[in-house]
């Protein structure tokens, strides 16, 4: 039904009339320094693709990657946190692969069920929709200044980066389909990972034929996160992201140039397990804000050439 044409965030193959499955794989490198949070990231990050096309994660599959030097109770603590985030997803873990590598990678390839006619896609936004993000954004910068050394892993700001990119979109996803078989208000949906908010934003306008406008005044952040924007100690991809974004993205604001410079590492930060990005009606996101505590309308979909992203 479904493969790489939209960038979406899983294959979609239909098995019979009510039944379809999802397949989607991600991995990387350490995040943070901890193998126990580190393999729970991993794991609700490459979840996420699941959640985000609708489905139900049935079972996953351990990538990880490591030198042969590297300490087994350090490998354990990578699995045992992967098989603990899946174990909370209803997914467990049925093998995987691993490889001598000079430096540690982990992730899962996932597969999930769906029905086909409720498969969610990152295209289907209507002119009038709203656009709802379900959890703050900043792991980049955050995930840069523990690498730096300016953040230690203990620090609040960084435990709250932590869990949010542990937390499944279970919970979300699970209302965007109440919503859904109550009256189909829930248009589009994607989540936000390597091309930050705005690129993803750019990603659903353009394969549903619209533009979109970025209320930056109503972003999330997560603590620190607009601090370590304005030093700029950000992840090095975010100036390429920055560059690309110029392409299709106008400012409508009336800040001045530095506060403009903040908002652009903002919304181009890349995100590791970041939340849904969802299309909604107006009034479906009234009553999908109230079941998740998180969520918040960050933008809105308008007419205008496909994938343009305004920031107002």
């Amino acid at each position: 039904m479904l493969g790489f044409e939209t960038n979406d965030d899983a294959a979609v193959v239909r098995l019979t009339d009510d039944l379809a499955i999802l397949q989607t794989v991600d991995f990387f490198t350490p995040i943070v320094d901890d193998a126990y949070d580190f393999g729970r990231i991993a794991a609700a990050n490459a979840l996420s693709d699941i959640y985000a096309m609708g489905g139900e994660p049935l079972c996953a599959m351990n990538l990880l990657a490591f030198p042969c030097s590297l300490a087994p109770d350090v490998v354990a603590d990578i699995v045992r946190g992967g098989a603990e985030v899946c174990a909370e997803a209803g997914a467990p873990v049925v093998g995987g692969h691993t490889i001598d590598d000079e430096e540690p990678k982990f992730g899962l390839s996932v597969t999930g069920r769906v029905r086909p006619d409720q498969v969610l896609y990152n295209s289907g936004a209507l002119p009038g929709d709203v656009l709802v993000l379900t959890k703050p954004l900043g792991t980049g910068l955050i995930g840069t200044a523990l690498k730096r050394g300016i953040l230690d892993e203990s620090a609040p700001e960084a435990r709250a980066a932590i869990e949010s990119m542990a937390r499944l979109n279970r919970a979300a996803a699970g209302a965007a389909q109440a919503l859904r078989a109550a009256t189909d208000p829930v248009h589009a949906c994607t989540d936000v990972s390597g091309f930050g908010l705005a690129g993803h934003a750019h990603e659903m306008a353009r394969a549903s034929e619209c533009a979109v406008r970025l209320a930056t005044d109503d972003l999330a952040l997560l603590p620190a996160a607009a601090e370590l924007a304005a030093r700029a100690i950000m992840p090095g991809k975010t100036e390429e992201l920055i560059e690309w974004a110029a392409g299709f993205m106008l400012d409508a604001t009336s800040r001045d140039e530095s506060a403009r410079q903040i908002t652009r590492r903002l919304i181009c930060d890349p995100q590791t397990s970041g939340g849904l990005l969802l299309a909604l009606t107006p009034s479906a996101a009234e009553i999908y804000r109230a079941s998740v505590p998180d969520a918040r309308t960050v933008g809105d979909f308008v007419d205008g050439p496909a994938g343009q992203v305004t920031l107002i």
